[in-house]
């Protein structure tokens, strides 16, 4: 190495294996993935206000309901029913992440740039929501804290707690291909932004996030009670060992009586659609 020249980074995507020895595919692929997801929560560290809407919304959101809402819904009762539906909403939501943050990388070039390194398509993606379920985990400890406070408890065992948590996780990770799917369609950040809000919210309060599905009337109901986010709300519930309030009419059918498979089950369909759909587009507008 001459005098004047940097060592390289053992993140950079151009430095080259040393005595020309190649990684495996699997091996590159991990690599690759690692290194988007680094350069990701760099960009977050450098400007923290990106964090704040996995971080202040939620929080407005459990205040809102919880005291607002929440005296005439059931009081404590309701507190406890309701920060498993504010999980689930707010994993969500941080698919906008990835939405705008592919929609950022496109605009600016930079996906043009990571299609001349020798890297894997997948890598690209893949990394993006890897950082993204990062986001997801720090925006979950902040809503445990917050839960905490308003009088929210974990009264089931330690590892229904961990299979609550894992079961939230899982649906974010797979909620974060779709965004990727979306921010790959849209043509600037501006049109990124909006389109993925558009179908999250009535995503998320057409559920059982925040009230009963029961109350709803009726194709809002049937809509309800399939929907995604009202598996993982009740997956996270009977884990977390959280009842309803006794005003709330109980939901019925097979969804609610195996909401747990039933979640599980959601988040695999839709990764297992939104994966290969989103590297189809991927490529396209990578060819471009």
């Amino acid at each position: 190495m001459a005098p004047d020249e940097a060592p390289k980074s053992p993140l950079d995507p151009a430095a080259e294996p040393e005595h020309g020895i190649e990684c495996e595919p699997h091996l590159r692929f991990i690599r690759d993935s690692a290194i988007i997801a680094y350069r990701n929560l760099l960009t977050i560290l450098r400007v923290p206000t990106l964090l704040v809407t996995a971080t202040v919304q939620p929080l407005m959101f459990v205040f809102l309901f919880a005291y607002i809402f929440g005296a005439s819904l059931g009081g404590g009762q309701y507190r406890e029913f309701l920060l498993a539906g504010i999980f689930a909403q707010t994993v969500a939501f941080n698919a906008a992440f990835t939405t705008v943050g592919l929609a950022g990388d496109l605009q600016k070039g930079i996906i043009d740039r990571m299609r001349t390194l020798p890297m894997s398509r997948l890598a690209v993606l893949m990394g993006r929501t890897l950082s993204d379920l990062v986001v997801s985990v720090l925006s979950l400890v902040v809503m445990v804290g917050c839960g905490y406070v308003v009088g929210w408890r974990i009264n089931g065992g330690v590892a229904d707690a961990a299979l609550a948590f894992g079961i939230i996780l899982l649906f974010a990770f797979a909620m974060s291909w779709i965004g990727a799917l979306t921010g790959l369609f849209s043509p600037t950040v501006e049109v990124a932004q909006s389109v993925g809000l558009i179908w999250l919210f009535p995503l998320s309060f057409i559920s059982s996030a925040f009230i009963s599905a029961e109350t709803l009337p009726g194709p809002l109901r049937t809509i309800a009670e399939w929907n995604p986010i009202t598996a993982v709300s009740a997956a996270g519930r009977k884990l977390f060992d959280n009842g309803a309030p006794p005003s709330f009419v109980p939901a019925t059918g097979w969804a609610a009586d195996h909401c747990i498979e039933y979640a599980v089950a959601c988040s695999l369909v839709i990764l297992a659609v939104a994966v290969p759909l989103a590297l189809l587009r991927y490529r396209k507008v990578a060819s471009k």
